[in-house]
């Protein structure tokens, strides 16, 4: 294989870099299913330990006001990694980081309910 020219690897880093920034602009931006099955995970699996009123059980409430003095970037690596040693597994498998981002905007202002069918 033929060694990438400074040329080839400028052209490469910025097609990389637009892509992301592509990606990252789009990333508060989920479809109406997509925003129903995140609101139902919350309320249904996360509602599991937290509470389905998501004021506490197992784990910790989620309400606004128990989030507030929580660093972001602290509550977003507990939803991703999970918590070692506590219930609180990681869901990094099945939630993107924009959903992740998606769901604390949504914990800090105060979470939807779920729609009824």
């Amino acid at each position: 294989m033929k060694p990438m020219t400074s040329h080839a690897a400028l052209g490469a880093l910025a097609i990389f870099t637009a892509s992301a920034a592509g990606a990252a602009s789009g990333a508060g931006e989920l479809d109406a299913r997509r925003v129903a099955e995140l609101v139902r995970l919350v309320r249904q699996d996360c509602g599991s330990c937290h509470g389905l009123r998501l004021k506490g059980g197992l784990g910790p409430a989620l309400l606004p006001d128990a989030l507030r003095d929580k660093p972001r970037e602290s509550l977003r690596y507990t939803i991703l990694l999970g918590r070692p040693g506590t219930a609180m597994p990681p869901w990094t498998t099945l939630l993107s980081e924009a959903e992740v981002d998606w769901i604390l905007a949504r914990l800090l202002a105060g979470f939807p309910e779920e729609e009824r069918r």
